[in-house]
């Protein structure tokens, strides 16, 4: 009778085998798509997962496979990802090549064999791109064949392994991909960090959970036939099946111990059950699986025979018996081995004596720092710190442990970094002092943390503390930052702490700037965590900087002060704030903050009269070359100077610059910034009428992965503001609930507390609730809108005026109408109207309240057209059009009715393009009332043929331009416009003319008579 340690034979799994080819049929047809296998340890993930990656090679699928490591992952971030690449890169090696060509140093994070990496990048934007990169590198080698990636033992990964595998199950499209990953569910504690992570994945409609039930008992009989090669008695199969409760693994050891004469040496126990192969092997065969357990998951040949002491043919020939017994198995990677199972690894670790751990794991140090070439060099650090922490010996644990935190830095693996430097917080007391000293200096010295550092050539605990306090914030967590920062600054402000650390005070003032540093850190937490507006901590930093001289640190803290100022408090005071920023920023170098001063300076000017000047400050901030350690920086400032102009009301300048930055902040592995302004993107198409394209952006900015939580608020409000557009009253509620959770209620800000008043004031406008209207304006601009913030200031009084106009006829309106139109007037004092938008916007709030108090306001709804019509507002222009119609018609004077049809035939075309159901509803009706067919008849006299083509009065400026020779740079200088923006008019132009190009344009323009209106 032949008997077989494991099965050859595939039992069962026709259920979950039908799922994986049906995602693979997925994945065929160009939808990307992903699987998770879950179930106990030795229920047969890895042989489903075997069968059926066999089965796609077969029919020409390219699998990359990798697996995650027990010991010493967070030392090992992307470790299964890597494996995965570098098993691809053997089977495609050119192609792989070809299609990371020009990224290998960032690529070389994830794939070392590509080459040095590139060190440049900050860590926030360089993490970002990296995550961006490697689902673009994944796309470009599934573009043309089934591409399989599948990664094990996902209970064991990294957190930057999670972070990443939920950035490309959201990120991949249009990919002939499919993701395979498995873990054990017995493991996933509630506490387990990838708990979390499983909910987070099953959310996404293109993943889908597999759990793998045990085996029942006729799928044990099956599995102990292929074992034993003959039907087994049903005695046996009742016996194994009730042992082993139909686990695979458990399964095969029963079989094989009976099969070998010794059924009753087995306990019940899972430790004996996984020792008891172990202990039937030769002495010297289990020395060196104790030996190869002590290493970790997986380990080197050449190190493990520099550990064991055998020479190579000894150590062949000890390994060959232990790979016979199906205790090892040769490593998939090069020339290493592994135990056929974990638990086995867990079982022989569980079972070495005391101290026989830590002296092994001393050993497998000894032997790495004496050879490096022993392990592969990107895990090197993080293996010497594992080992040296296991071996118990803090003195080389520390500056191990510390090392391996900076290579998880320079890979951007943030996670990973943290936990190591938590473990160098608890070595740092058992270690000796000038150890601990030079280590910390040696590994946390960089550009980032340079001004918390102390300045003596050793460093000490705080700087461990300013490390850990950034490590956390970039790993997201926050609260520890934010412990982490307070220790630092018990310390540093003379706490009973600083004396038992043995801190010595720095000189010259260098404790006051290391404490302001951190006060910084705790202001970006504290913003991070919604808990503060950020100034009491800006504060306490501007104390400790008083009377100090220059350095970056102070420029860093004016110019967080000064983009407080511009946000909460815009005004002369924080004009000034900015200028002194820009000033120190460049007086001591501090090249990064610089830019963002300027722009912050750039868009109170703008916001505050001198509109021209503030524009060629933020153009000259934006015009620095972009490069990595500016980026973040940079590309915020495209999304501060697109708001800027959609402020005073040049929307497609505004539009054009988001676009380009978007593109940009996207290139640049930044979806965040990227999403932040494509919504200022949004809010300015909305105001040119492009609601389609709108719509479009948004569910891009949307559907990005990595945009925060203040960045989908402001999303959500745009999302509202094309509701109320449309009419969908119930969505705008929704979307103006949620975006209202962060941007208002927990540290509430101007710029959004405004916008959502506006929102909600039409909302209840729209039920007819004007008592309510006249709370929200009440609440909204108290004694007056706040300085600086005109451009949310106007549209809101509008609504409100507009809501006091169409509610003159309800009865409970007339009881402190009064009060609400003079607190309305009251608001618009002193308000800025140097904007031509600003100017229309008053010229209507002023028509509305006269049609409130009953009296005439054709003369300014007059202006108000005329107003508007120099505007990029088509719905703006529509709604004043409405109104006059409406004046006119309540007058009855002779031509009213003929120049009422027009003003509302020209306001319904609007409408229906722009797709404003509520506007198009309202001309709809007022055209019934009065009769006035909104289609023209015969024999009414046509438009102007300029009107009738639908050109905007901008539009017929730039066409008389055109036809007079000019070219578009000439266009711009003429009319105050960017390049740019004229080539967009001209561009706009030539298709309602039905022209080719500039000559035809101009010659149709003179047919028409055109030029002469």
């Amino acid at each position: 009778m032949h008997t077989s340690h494991t099965s050859t034979v595939f039992v069962g799994r026709d259920a979950e085998l039908a799922a994986l080819r049906e995602a693979l049929s997925r994945a065929d047809a160009g939808e990307p798509s992903a699987l998770i296998i879950g179930g106990e340890a030795g229920v047969g993930k890895t042989r489903l997962l075997e069968e059926f990656l066999g089965r796609a090679a077969a029919d020409g699928a390219v699998v990359g496979r990798g697996g995650c490591v027990e010991t010493g992952a967070d030392a090992l971030p992307y470790h299964p990802l890597s494996t995965a690449l570098r098993s691809l890169r053997r089977r495609i090696g050119t192609e792989l090549d070809t299609a990371v060509a020009g990224q290998e140093g960032e690529l070389a994070r994830l794939l070392p064999e590509l080459g040095e990496m590139d060190h440049g990048r900050t860590e926030a934007d360089g993490r970002a791109r990296l995550f961006e990169l490697t689902a673009r590198l994944l796309e470009r080698l599934a573009a043309d064949r089934t591409l399989i990636l599948a990664l094990e033992d996902l209970h064991w990964a990294d957190r930057s392994t999670r972070e990443l595998l939920s950035y490309l199950l959201r990120a991949l499209t249009d990919s002939r991909l499919l993701i395979v990953v498995t873990c054990r569910a017995d493991d996933l504690h509630r506490r387990h960090p990838l708990r979390p992570a499983l909910a987070e994945y099953e959310r996404l409609r293109t993943v889908t959970r597999l759990e793998l039930p045990r085996f029942d008992r006729s799928e044990v009989r099956r599995q102990l036939t292929a074992l034993h090669g003959e039907a087994p008695p049903e005695q046996l199969v009742d016996r194994v099946f009730a042992r082993s409760e139909g686990n695979a693994f458990f399964v095969e050891e029963l079989a094989r111990s009976i099969a070998e004469g010794s059924p009753g040496g087995i306990s019940d126990s899972l430790l004996d059950l996984l020792l008891v192969r172990v202990e039937a092997l030769p002495d010297e065969v289990q020395r060196v699986v104790r030996i190869a357990a002590g290493g970790g998951s997986e380990v080197e040949f050449r190190l493990l025979a520099a550990v064991t002491g055998l020479g190579e043919d000894e150590l062949i020939e000890t390994l060959r018996g232990a790979v016979g017994a199906s205790v090892l198995e040769p490593a998939d990677e090069g020339e290493s081995f592994r135990f056929r199972h974990a638990l086995m690894r867990e079982a022989v670790v569980g079972d070495l004596l005391p101290g026989e751990r830590s002296r092994l794991s001393r050993r497998y140090a000894e032997a790495v720092e004496t050879d490096p070439g022993l392990v592969r060099s990107d895990e090197r650090a993080g293996r010497l710190a594992g080992y040296w922490f296991d071996a118990r010996d803090p003195a080389r644990a520390l500056p191990a442990t510390i090392a391996a935190a900076a290579a998880a830095r320079v890979r951007h693996a943030f996670a990973e970094q943290h936990q190591l430097l938590e473990r160098a917080l608890e070595l740092w007391d058992d270690t000796p002092d000038e150890l601990r000293r030079a280590a910390i200096r040696q590994g946390v010295d960089d550009d980032r943390l340079r001004p918390a550092l102390t300045p003596e050539p050793a460093g000490d605990f705080v700087d461990l503390l300013a490390a850990v306090s950034v490590a956390a914030r970039l790993a997201g967590e926050r609260e520890r930052a934010l412990a982490t920062s307070k220790r630092a600054l018990r310390i540093l402000e003379g706490g009973t702490e600083s004396a038992s650390l043995d801190v010595p005070p720095g000189p010259g003032g260098a404790d006051l700037i290391r404490a302001a540093w951190f006060w910084t850190e705790r202001y970006q937490v504290m913003r991070d965590l919604c808990r503060s507006d950020g100034w009491e901590e800006l504060s306490r930093a501007q104390e400790l900087m008083r009377g100090l001289p220059p350095s970056v640190v102070h420029a860093d803290v004016l110019t967080y002060a000064a983009h407080w100022n511009a946000v909460h408090q815009p005004g002369l005071h924080a004009i000034e704030l900015a200028r002194e920023a820009v000033e120190l920023c460049r007086t001591t170098g501090a090249e990064t903050s610089l830019i963002t001063a300027e722009q912050t300076l750039a868009w109170l000017m703008m916001h505050s009269g001198d509109t021209e000047g503030g524009l060629r400050l933020a153009r000259e901030a934006g015009s620095r070359a972009l490069v990595q350690a500016n980026s973040v920086a940079m590309l915020r400032g495209y999304g501060n100077l697109s708001t800027a102009l959609h402020g005073i009301g040049r929307y497609t300048e505004a539009v054009e610059t988001a676009e380009e930055g978007s593109a940009l902040a996207e290139r640049h592995g930044l979806p965040d910034i990227a999403s932040y302004i494509d919504a200022n993107r949004t809010e300015s198409l909305i105001q040119l009428g492009r609601c389609a394209e709108a719509d479009a952006v948004l569910a891009r900015a949307l559907g990005r992965r990595g945009a925060s939580v203040a960045t989908r608020a402001q999303m959500a409000e745009q999302q509202a503001e094309l509701a109320v557009v449309r009419g969908r009253y119930e969505e705008a509620r929704r979307h103006l609930e949620e975006s209202e959770t962060w941007t208002t209620v927990t540290y509430p800000e101007p710029q959004h507390t405004l916008l959502a008043a506006r929102l909600a004031i039409v909302l209840r406008a729209a039920e007819g609730r004007i008592l309510d209207v006249r709370s929200l304006v009440r609440t909204a601009i108290g004694e007056a809108i706040p300085f600086g913030h005109q451009r949310y200031g106007w549209p809101l009084l509008y609504e409100a005026a507009a809501a006091e106009a169409r509610a003159r006829g309800l009865a409970v309106a007339g009881p402190g109408r009064d009060e609400a139109v003079e607190r309305i007037r009251r608001a618009m004092e002193g308000q800025p109207d140097f904007a031509p938008v600003w100017v229309a916007q008053s010229l209507m709030i002023r028509a509305e309240l006269r049609t409130a108090e009953g009296l005439d306001a054709t003369g300014l709804w007059t202006e108000s057209v005329t107003a508007a019509e120099q505007l990029e507002t088509p719905v703006l222009l529509a709604t004043a059009r409405l109104r006059l119609a409406e004046t006119l018609l309540g007058q009855g004077a002779a031509g009213a009715r003929e120049k009422a049809g027009e003003l509302l035939r020209q306001a319904g075309e609007v409408a229906r393009e722009v797709g404003a159901a509520p506007l198009e509803a309202e001309i709809t009706a007022l055209a019934d009332r009065a009769r006035i067919p909104l289609r023209r008849t015969a024999r009414e006299t046509p438009p102007p043929p300029a009107e009738a083509l639908g050109l905007t009065s901008r539009e017929r400026e730039v066409l008389r331009l055109v036809a007079a020779g000019r070219s578009n740079r000439q266009i711009a200088q003429e009319l105050f416009i960017s390049p740019k923006t004229a080539s967009v008019h001209v561009s706009n132009i030539l298709p309602k003319l039905g022209a080719t190009g500039r000559g035809e344009a101009a010659a149709i323009a003179h047919r028409l008579g055109m030029l002469d209106e």
